[in-house]
């Protein structure tokens, strides 16, 4: 197996702009790992939210993350501003994989790349729920096939 690397903005269909705050850094300069994970989720959601598929308050259906990771290449620290690049790897029934990079702004290539699962469930009963069409609709448009490595 190939080490993971730095990715192009090419590979993501979307991108999301978000600012780094002063206790994103931890005690070694740079952007705690744990603030990356908050990171995609919060991208992915906004994004489904202005698309209007995702009801967070009163949707029926919510999606539940089952499997995170992330490769870090390059450490990001406040003050700057990232861009997270979206792109949906699989898409299933009720399940979707989603892939997240994060760009120093204006940079090139990713200074780290991850992923994570959602599942969607119905909201009440917390099984696992089809996704509406239109829901289908506005991930298909983030299927971008994972570039090849060079």
């Amino acid at each position: 197996m190939s080490r993971p690397q730095p990715e192009p903005r090419s590979a993501y269909a979307v991108f999301r702009p978000i600012t780094t705050r002063w206790s994103d850094n931890d005690v070694y300069g740079h952007v705690n790992n744990v603030i990356y994970y908050h990171w995609f989720d919060a991208a992915v959601n906004a994004h489904l939210i202005e698309q209007g598929v995702l009801d967070i308050h009163a949707g029926a259906t919510i999606g539940l993350v089952v499997e995170t990771h992330c490769n870090y290449f390059v450490p990001l620290a406040f003050p700057q501003t990232v861009e997270l690049g979206i792109r949906v790897a699989h898409l299933g029934s009720s399940s979707v994989r989603y892939e997240i990079g994060a760009f120093a702004q204006g940079e090139p290539l990713s200074a780290a790349c991850g992923h994570f699962i959602h599942v969607y469930v119905d909201r009440t009963s917390r099984r696992p729920a089809p996704l509406p069409e239109t829901f289908q609709t506005v991930l298909k448009k983030l299927f971008i096939q994972r570039p090849l490595p060079t």
